[in-house]
């Protein structure tokens, strides 16, 4: 059965009339297996699924208005974010994954479920005719909070729009079990070739507006020290280590682990062989660090497009090591921040919390707290457009080789006249390098720890 507008498509059988219902979103079953005290259909508006509860169905909603599925101890409910995909996996349900539309989800002998865009309905057989050419955010398959064990079958890495289906063509594929050593999470342009975001993704979005690309790091309010492997092939993402252990930040009361969005800004470098003429010391050799201040909880790996509205000058054990203050161009306020006072202004607080989240928050680890230059005032606009142009021309002699960058990799595959370039064919052989993708290790409960000191 399907609907004129947005159509939905369910299955029928001899003992299933399927009943369609307006307003683009939900369709159920009226059947005598399907209805009555032991089955409960649920009915959700607005771009979600339906799902029914049992005594042995446990009905799970993911966030962002999007999917609902069931779980049973028989099967292992998967979905994932933003309109997209969702499955099930039984023994006789191999889960398969995928990156465009349409294609299979859920196949095995007995069951193949197809997608449909935005307002998706499994159907057991057959293709759409026509779908949207609208990018698909497809995510390895993992267990719903509240399901069954994980399948055993092997977990497979796809592509994902690392923004949420805003992303300029870039999508992320992880390698390893997140909150593990081996945890990385490499980068692919919009024709799905390899990248390294430190170097292939350009410093602008828009050069005639100073707007800027930010290669998110780490999601606010998350606690994972999360990092551009500047040393690694092909850069990805990957945990900090500090004496073999994983790095977490604390929570120093009030914060909340990092307290923006936070990343880097790519193409460019901290050289820390160059003496900053503001600040007295030497870069600290890393790509240059955003704090952005929007509404939005962005993701790990999303690729986002900034305003620059001023910058700190932090002095990490002795280097330099700026701060970008930055809102998300697509933010619904983004239009009232226009320099470093609007901040002050219409966020009040938030700077005098930015100074004290980076001056302590390594007093956890017994180190002292961290110096500023300025005496720790943020300067404006036009200065840190100035920095990050500064750091742009550092990156520029890094991968041409005009520079010693020490044991920075310069691995990429788009960068013009750079001895470091390569092939795809090697970039792919890298990625395959690495161990597949897993489920996520859980977090140790001591991240969800307090400190509480007396500032200074």
């Amino acid at each position: 059965m399907a609907m004129l507008e947005h159509p939905m498509l369910c299955w029928t059988k001899p003992h299933r009339a399927a009943v369609a219902m307006l307003d683009h979103t939900m369709m159920c079953w009226t059947t005598p297996c399907h209805t009555g005290s032991c089955n409960t259909m649920l009915l959700w508006p607005w771009w979600t699924m339906p799902c029914w509860t049992k005594p042995h169905h446990a009905a799970v909603a993911m966030p962002g208005n999007t999917i609902l599925c069931q779980t049973n101890p028989r099967g292992t409910a998967m979905a994932t974010m933003d309109h997209t995909v969702m499955g099930w996996t039984k023994p006789h349900r191999a889960a398969v994954a995928i990156q465009d539309w349409p294609k299979p989800c859920c196949a095995g002998p007995r069951h193949t479920m197809l997608l449909w865009p935005c307002w998706i309905t499994p159907r057991r057989a057959g293709l759409p005719k026509t779908v949207p050419s609208r990018p698909l955010r497809a995510v390895p398959c993992r267990a719903a909070r509240g399901g069954a064990a994980a399948s055993s079958a092997p977990a497979q890495c796809v592509r994902r729009p690392s923004a949420r289906g805003r992303m300029a063509g870039y999508s992320v594929e992880e390698r390893a079990a997140p909150h593990s050593l081996e945890y990385r999470l490499f980068f692919k342009d919009a024709t799905g070739r390899y990248i390294s975001p430190f170097h292939d993704i350009p410093i602008y979005a828009d050069a005639g507006k100073n707007v800027f690309n930010m290669v998110v790091e780490v999601p606010r309010w998350t606690n994972a020290k999360m990092e551009i492997a500047t040393k690694d092939p092909l850069n990805p993402i990957k945990q900090d280590v500090k004496k073999g252990k994983l790095r977490y930040v604390a929570n120093v009361f009030p914060h909340k682990g990092y307290i923006w969005n936070y990343g880097a800004i790519p193409q460019t470098w901290e050289d820390p062989g160059h003496k900053d003429e503001n600040t007295g010391c030497c870069g600290d050799n890393d790509p240059i660090d955003v704090c952005e201040i929007g509404s939005k909880v962005c993701s790990r790996g999303e690729v986002i497009k900034v305003k620059v509205l001023g910058t700190l000058a932090l002095i990490d054990e002795g280097e330099t090591d700026w701060k970008i203050i930055a809102i998300n161009v697509e933010d619904p306020e983004a239009g009232n921040y226009n320099d470093i006072s609007d901040v002050r202004r219409m966020k009040p607080g938030y700077l005098e919390a930015t100074v004290d989240w980076f001056r302590r928050y390594k007093v956890p680890d017994g180190k002292p707290e961290n110096q500023f230059a300025f005496n720790g005032e943020f300067k404006d606009k036009d200065f840190a457009v100035n920095v990050i142009k500064s750091t742009h021309e550092h990156w520029k002699a890094l991968i041409a080789k005009k520079t010693d960058g020490g044991e920075i990799n310069c691995m990429n595959l788009t960068v013009s006249g750079s001895p470091f370039c390569c092939s795809q064919e090697c970039a792919k052989a890298t990625v395959d390098a690495a161990p597949p993708c897993k489920a996520a290790n859980p977090i140790p409960p001591e991240v969800d720890k307090w400190f509480y000191y007396q500032k200074n």
